[in-house]
C-alpha cells in the first residue's frame, strides 16, 4: 500500500527517518537564520525569471538586439535553469548542499554582473544562460535544506515561507523591474535589473558559509555516485521537451514538435538506465521509487499543471495591459501586484494549516484561483479600456489568495515522505515540473492568445487566454481531489481491516 498523502503525511514528516534529526541531535538553533539566507537566494533566482520581461524594450534599444536575441534572453535562462535542477539536486545530496549552494550563488552573482556589463546581445544571451545554470544549482538545495533543518509543524511553516517567496518573486518581477527602469532611466535602467543581485549575492555568500549546515550523507563524488549516463539522458530529455515550447513563437511550422516524441524516448531510456544502474549497486540521479509514493507522484503532476496556468497569467496580463491598453511597464506591474500580495499573505497561513487539512487545503486553493481568474475575465468585460487594470485588482487578489494555499502546502505534502538523503533530487524533480509546466502553459496559452488577437482584438484574446489558464488549474484540482479521495479510501480500508482483526481476536 502506498503511503498516505493527506493529513497524516504532514504529521509523519517529522519522523526520524525523514528529517535531519534522525541521529538524535536536537534542532539547529540557527535554522531560522539559515532559512532566511536560503529564501533571499531563492528570491533572486526566481525573480530573474520574470523581472527581465519589462526590460526587453530597453535592452532592444541599448544593444540593438533583434527579436531572436530578445527571446533567448528569456528562454536561455529558463532552459538552463530547468536543465540543471535534478542533477544539481543529486550533486547536493552526494557532495554537500552547502557547498553546492555557495558554488551556485557565486556563479549566479558573477553572471549577473556579466549580464549588466553586456556590450552586445550575444554577450547578454551567453551571460543569461550562465546565470540560469547557476540558478539551477541553487534552487534544489533550498527545498533539500528545509527538509534537513526542519521537521513536523516547523517544516510546514518553513515551506510556507518558501511558497511565499515563490509566489511573490514570480508576481512582483514586472513591477520591480518597472520601478528600477523608471528610477535609473530607460537607457541604462535594464543593467540595474541585473546589478541589483550583486549586493544580495555577496551578503548571502558570507552568511551561507556561517549559517548553513553540512549534509550528513555527503561524501566524495565518484562515478558510481554521480551517474553520468543518467545525468546525460535526463538533460537531453528535458532539453528536447522544453525547447519547442519556449521557442513556440519563434520557430514557425510544426517540425519543432517532433522534439516532444524524441523527449519521450530519451526519458524512457533514462528510466530504463536508472533501473539498471540501481540494480548494479549504483546511486541513481533520481530514485524512481519515489514515484510509487502517491503523495510525491500526485503532487509532482499537480504542480506541473498548476504552473502551466499560474505563470501564463502574468505573461498574457502584461501583454494585454502594455500592448493592448498601452500601460507603461510600471503601470502593468502595479496592476498585477494584488495577486502577489494575496499569494504572499495566504502562503504563510497555508504552511501552518497544511498539517491539519492536507491535500484538501490545496483543493480549496485551486478552487479559489479558478474563481478569481473567472472574476478577472468578467471585470475586463464590465470595465473596458484603460480602467481594466483597476477593475481586475480585486479578482486578482482573490486568485492570489488561492495560489498561496497551493504552492507551499503542495510542496510540503509532496516532499513529506521523501528521505532527507534524496531530498535534493526530489526537490529538483518537483521544480523541474514547475519549469516544464511554465513552458507548456506559456506556449499553449500564448498561442491561443496571439491567435485570438488577430481575430477579435486584445480583450477577446485575454478572455481566451484566461479560459485556457483556468483549464490547467481545473486539471490540477482534479488531481488534488483524486489524491484526497484515494487517501480516504485507504484510511477506510485500514480501519475496516483493524476492526475485523479485533473481532477475530475477541475482547481482551
Amino acid at each position: 500500500m502506498a503511503p498516505s498523502s493527506d493529513n497524516s503525511s504532514g504529521r509523519k514528516s517529522g519522523a526520524a527517518t525523514a528529517d535531519g534529526g534522525g541521529s538524535g541531535a536536537g534542532p539547529d538553533p540557527r535554522r531560522w537564520k539559515a532559512l532566511a539566507v536560503c529564501l533571499v537566494a531563492g528570491f533572486m533566482t526566481l525573480l530573474d525569471v520574470s523581472i527581465v520581461n519589462v526590460a526587453l524594450p530597453s535592452i532592444r534599444e541599448g544593444l540593438r538586439a533583434g527579436v531572436a536575441e530578445l527571446q533567448w534572453v528569456l528562454s536561455g535562462y529558463a532552459l538552463a535553469f530547468g536543465l540543471l535542477l535534478i542533477p544539481a539536486g543529486r550533486i547536493g545530496d552526494a557532495r554537500g548542499r552547502r557547498a553546492v549552494f555557495m558554488t551556485g550563488l557565486t556563479f549566479f552573482t558573477l553572471a549577473s554582473a556579466a549580464c549588466g556589463a553586456a556590450q552586445s546581445s550575444e554577450w547578454l544571451v551567453v551571460a543569461r544562460v550562465a546565470q540560469g545554470l547557476a540558478g539551477g544549482l541553487i534552487a534544489p538545495q533550498i527545498s533539500a535544506l528545509i527538509q534537513q533543518m526542519f521537521s513536523g509543524p516547523e517544516r510546514g511553516r518553513a515551506f510556507g515561507m518558501f511558497g511565499t517567496v515563490v509566489g511573490i518573486s514570480t508576481a512582483v518581477g514586472p513591477v520591480l523591474g518597472g520601478l528600477i527602469i523608471h528610477a535609473a532611466g530607460p537607457d541604462e535602467g535594464w543593467r540595474w535589473v541585473f546589478y541589483v543581485n550583486l549586493p544580495l549575492g555577496a551578503v548571502c555568500l558570507l552568511l551561507a558559509r556561517r549559517l548553513l549546515p553540512d549534509t550528513p550523507t555527503a561524501g566524495t563524488l565518484t562515478v558510481r555516485r554521480l551517474d553520468p549516463v543518467g545525468v546525460l539522458l535526463l538533460g537531453l530529455g528535458v532539453l528536447a521537451l522544453l525547447l519547442p515550447f519556449v521557442q513556440a513563437q519563434q520557430w514557425h511550422g510544426n517540425t519543432k514538435w517532433l522534439l516532444v516524441p524524441l523527449a519521450a524516448v530519451l526519458l524512457a531510456a533514462f528510466a530504463a538506465w536508472e533501473h539498471r544502474w540501481s540494480g548494479r549497486g549504483g546511486d541513481p540521479v533520481l530514485h524512481l521509487s519515489l514515484f510509487r509514493v502517491r503523495s510525491f507522484s500526485a503532487g509532482s503532476v499537480l504542480i506541473l499543471l498548476y504552473f502551466a496556468g499560474f505563470t501564463s497569467i502574468f505573461f498574457i496580463t502584461t501583454l494585454f495591459l502594455q500592448s493592448g491598453l498601452h500601460y507603461s511597464a510600471l503601470e502593468a506591474g502595479l496592476s498585477i501586484t494584488p495577486f502577489a500580495l494575496g499569494s504572499g499573505a495566504a502562503a504563510a497561513v497555508g504552511g501552518r494549516l497544511v498539517g491539519r487539512f492536507g491535500r484538501a487545503l490545496v483543493s480549496l486553493g485551486l478552487t479559489v484561483v479558478a474563481l478569481g481568474l473567472g472574476g478577472t475575465a468578467l471585470a475586463v468585460h464590465l470595465v473596458p479600456d484603460r480602467g481594466a487594470g483597476w477593475a481586475m485588482a480585486a479578482p486578482l487578489l482573490v486568485a492570489g489568495l488561492g495560489s498561496g494555499l497551493v504552492i507551499s502546502p503542495n510542496q510540503t505534502l509532496t516532499l513529506s515522505q521523501v528521505p532527507v538523503a534524496s531530498a535534493g533530487s526530489a526537490g529538483g524533480t518537483l521544480q523541474t515540473g514547475q519549469r516544464v509546466g511554465s513552458a507548456i502553459g506559456i506556449a499553449a496559452v500564448g498561442s491561443s492568445f496571439f491567435g485570438q488577437v488577430r481575430r477579435g482584438g486584445w480583450a477577446a484574446a485575454y478572455d481566451r487566454g484566461l479560459l485556457m489558464a483556468v483549464a490547467f488549474v481545473v486539471a490540477a484540482l482534479l488531481i488534488a481531489l483524486a489524491d484526497t479521495l484515494g487517501h480516504r479510501r485507504e484510511q477506510a480500508r485500514a480501519t475496516g481491516e483493524h476492526g475485523q482483526n479485533s473481532t477475530l481476536r475477541g475482547p481482551r
